[in-house]
Parts: structure tokens; C-alpha cells; sequence
């Protein structure tokens, strides 16, 4: 189980250019316990992905601190791993190769970790392809393997941006299924960022509801769902209780709004 917390004091951000100023976050207050499966939702354009690359290091915040444990982040860390929308596979590697290509650019020792890319991959659900090339697989395989990727190091911190918004529905629910297994073995510490507010309550310990931008934190829910979350979970009144609650802030912030449908309609 990860050792690592994540915390976000006073965080925000903000994009210059020329006279114009863009406020993607402010005021974020956060922590994310060791081992926690935290998801963040929100509108399109609220800075979710800023956060996320905030958190993974990538971008300096402009206000505010973030720490893992007792480290203030400055930098990428090594204890990390991210995933992002599309895939990135190296397209003249194979799966089994492009897992390993992490280890490589971290020199680390090959060899030792070729058993833990393969068991991975096979966790995944892709024993059999191992060897294809990127242009064999289908999407949903291409993002299993960038998963792959980012774990095998054992890190622990897992950073995911919109993981699965690439992939079709059927898709993204067994690749969901998947994630929430390998997390229940490892208990990184996660931060998840999605626009479906199902796959924020079907994923998550906690769903942070982010407001439009500048990005704020609104609401935080805790999901008293029992683990595993098959597809048994989606029927749970406890769900459906949740996935309400967070629609409701969405129509009260006017991010939502089902009355253009009515009027539509006449």
C-alpha cells in the first residue's frame, strides 16, 4: 500500500498571455490519503487536467503549495505514474516492450522487471498480445498497456487524465473493472480525473466536484459503496443516491441546464 498523501494548500493557476490572463484554478484546498482512489469532476474548461498536471509536477502552480507526504512538489517525481487520454504508445514496440520502455528511461534494470510488465499486461487482460505492435491493437488495448506502463515501476502515486474518454462505452467498463482491481492489490494513492460522473462514483472513495473556471472545489462526497464495484454496483440505491447529488450541483451551478431540452420540446 502507498506510503504517499498528496496535499494542496491555497493551490492555483493561472495562463498569461500578452495583457490577457487566464484564472484556471484558485483556492484549491485538498488531501488525498495515502491509498485513497480520489476522482475529480467536473465542466469542460474548469482546469481538471491543469490540477492533474499540477499534482504530477509538470506545471508550477502559481499560487499555493503541493506536497507528497512532506515533499514539496517541484519537479515530475520518480514515485509516480500518469496516464493520459490517448495512449502514447511507441508504434515500433511491442506491447510487452512499450511497458518496458518506462523502466528504461528511468534506468532502471530491464530484466528485473520484464515478469511484473507481462503479469501486468495479463492482469489486463492482454496475455495473448503481448508481442503486437500498436497498429494491432484496438484502443482499448492501447490504453490497457499505458496503464501497464505506468504502474510497473511500482509507484505511488497514480495520476490519471481522462483515461478513458477515448474508449467506447463496453470498452471503458471493463477497463474500469480492471483499474479497481489492480488498485484493490496495490492501493496506490490515485488521482482520477473524468467528466462522467458514473465512472467518478463507480471508481472512487471520494468525488471532488470541481465549479466552472476559474476551477474551485465545490462539493467532496464520500462513496459508501462496498468493493468490488462489478457491474452489480451501477443498481445500488447508494449509486444512483450519489450520482443524483452531484448531477444537482451541476444544474445548480448552471453547468447543466434541462429546461433547453423542454423548450426545445415545447
Amino acid at each position: 500500500m502507498s506510503t504517499k498523501a498528496i496535499h494542496l494548500a491555497g493551490v492555483g493557476k493561472h495562463f498569461a498571455r500578452g495583457k490577457s490572463v487566464t484564472h484556471a484554478l484558485e483556492a484549491i484546498d485538498l488531501t488525498i490519503k495515502a491509498g485513497e482512489f480520489v476522482a475529480v469532476v467536473g465542466p469542460s474548461g474548469c482546469g481538471k487536467s491543469t490540477l492533474m498536471r499540477l499534482v504530477a509536477g509538470l506545471l508550477p502552480p502559481s499560487q499555493g503549495i503541493i506536497r507528497y507526504a512532506d515533499e514539496i512538489v517541484r519537479e515530475p517525481r520518480h514515485d509516480t505514474g500518469i496516464v493520459f487520454q490517448k495512449a502514447n504508445l511507441v508504434q515500433w514496440r511491442n506491447a510487452l516492450d512499450n511497458v518496458l520502455l518506462q523502466i528504461e528511461l528511468r534506468n532502471l534494470k530491464v530484466p528485473e522487471y520484464r515478469a511484473r510488465a507481462a503479469a501486468l499486461l495479463a492482469s489486463l487482460g492482454l496475455e495473448e498480445f503481448m508481442d503486437r505492435y500498436p497498429h494491432e491493437l484496438s484502443g482499448g488495448m492501447q490504453q490497457r498497456a499505458s496503464i501497464a506502463r505506468a504502474l510497473v515501476h511500482r509507484p505511488d502515486v497514480l495520476l490519471m487524465d481522462e483515461p478513458f474518454g477515448a474508449l467506447d462505452a463496453l470498452t471503458r467498463e471493463q477497463v474500469r473493472i480492471d483499474l479497481e482491481a489492480l488498485w484493490l492489490r496495490d492501493r496506490m494513492t490515485v488521482m482520477f480525473i473524468t467528466h462522467s460522473v458514473d465512472e467518478a462514483v463507480l471508481l472512487a472513495d471520494r468525488v471532488v466536484v470541481m465549479s466552472a473556471r476559474p476551477g474551485r472545489i465545490d462539493r467532496v462526497l464520500q462513496v459508501d459503496l462496498s468493493r468490488p464495484r462489478g457491474l452489480a454496483a451501477r443498481r445500488s440505491p447508494a449509486f444512483t443516491e450519489l450520482v443524483d447529488a452531484i448531477t444537482q450541483e451541476f444544474l445548480a451551478r448552471g453547468v447543466l441546464d434541462d429546461h433547453r431540452t423542454r423548450a426545445l420540446l415545447g
